[in-house]
């Protein structure tokens, strides 16, 4: 199956209502030909709405859908020509693999021969050609999945619209097929629309992700951008481990002090008169049994928990005063020494770790 260019996705001033409930407050976005956009948000955040916006399950209370600069709003979804794949694979059980991802193409009346074709290549596509004659009961979850993908990409569509297609398999399976799912995306060039909730699905897949919150799109941005430089509270505690400083009043300079009463210091300048909170992420604090070197931030506090991942470990440490614990994330390595609980530990970090956003 040759690369296709995909499309462009532009939404304009959407907005969405259920009745009373404004699920969707006036949304722009602007998707880029052959791009990877995963729309990321809790429940209810309003990213699968504005998938099904798109796709047009559902129709917008105001605004426009423009694909390639064309406005496809009204246009019923079997004539927007977008590929979709749901959590629930909804294969006919009845029959094979085959027919079941030649089906959209019977629909628009392709000849037997291309039909044919089509199918071969989609499901080599998928790693399933060996499974052409198999019926869907006769194959695991996450080949049924693939057998859903090829379906929706067999009709060659320029989009791809997938709402939470892995949601229902386990995690090792999940992960091997985001690495099918993105090297799908580099083989076809087509546009991918990703939902998911997952933050760490998000982060593997995507050129860009869209943050999603009560129905608002709170930041887009790469990975990078979003787990580095988040530009709010949400994001940043959406993103990831992240832990938050909050003053109990400002002092001189760039500095704060706790309500344990620390004073700690950042190199980012607030603005004047704005209310900040300090967010640094568990892997850039550091541990130590004796005080670390003056011009570092500081905390001494009591070990509370400590979780094993194999090659990391997270340390949660509760300082007196503060209301939350401090997560430490580190890498062990064979001379990493042992944490108990109630050990005493600095917490330390440079200030220039950490961003400062608005509280």
């Amino acid at each position: 199956m040759t690369a296709n260019a995909g499309s462009s996705i532009q939404l304009v001033n959407i907005s969405k209502e259920f009745g009373d409930f404004l699920a969707l407050p006036e949304l722009s976005l602007t998707i880029s030909p052959g791009e990877f956009v995963s729309f990321l948000g809790p429940s209810g955040s309003g990213k699968t709405t504005t998938l099904n916006i798109i796709a047009g399950f559902i129709e917008p209370t105001s605004g426009d859908v423009l694909i390639d600069g064309a406005s496809i709003t009204g246009l019923p979804p079997h004539r927007r020509n977008l590929g979709m794949v749901f959590q629930q694979y909804a294969l006919f059980p009845h029959i094979t693999v085959a027919e079941n991802v030649a089906f959209p193409l019977r629909r628009r009346r392709v000849s037997q021969a291309e039909i044919s074709k089509r199918v071969a290549e989609a499901l080599e596509l998928v790693g399933l050609d060996e499974k052409a004659d198999a019926l869907p009961r006769q194959l695991s979850g996450g080949q049924q999945q693939r057998v859903a993908l090829a379906r929706a990409i067999v009709y060659r569509p320029r989009v791809l619209l997938m709402d939470e297609p892995l949601g229902a398999l386990d995690k090792k399976l999940r992960e091997r097929l985001q690495h099918e799912i993105k090297r799908i995306h580099r083989d076809l060039g087509i546009t991918f629309v990703f939902v998911t909730h997952d933050q760490e699905e998000a982060l593997t897949l995507s050129d860009r992700i869209v943050v999603f919150d009560q129905g608002k799109i709170v930041q887009v941005g790469t990975g990078t951008e979003l787990y580095e430089r988040p530009e709010n509270r949400f994001v940043a505690e959406f993103i990831g481990e992240v832990n938050i400083f909050s003053p109990a009043e400002y002092g001189p300079g760039q500095t704060m002090r706790l309500d344990s009463g620390d004073v700690i210091q950042f190199t980012h300048a607030s603005k004047a008169g704005q209310k900040c909170v300090l967010a640094v992420r568990p892997e850039r604090l550091k541990l130590a049994r004796e005080a670390p070197e003056q011009g570092d931030n500081r905390l001494l506090g009591q070990v509370s928990s400590v979780d094993y991942f194999g090659a990391s470990r997270r340390v949660g440490v509760d300082v007196p005063g503060l209301a939350s614990t401090i997560w430490v994330r580190e890498a062990l390595h064979g001379n990493s020494p042992n944490i108990s609980l109630d050990d005493r530990f600095y917490i330390h970090w440079c200030s220039g770790e950490g961003t400062l956003l608005p509280a």
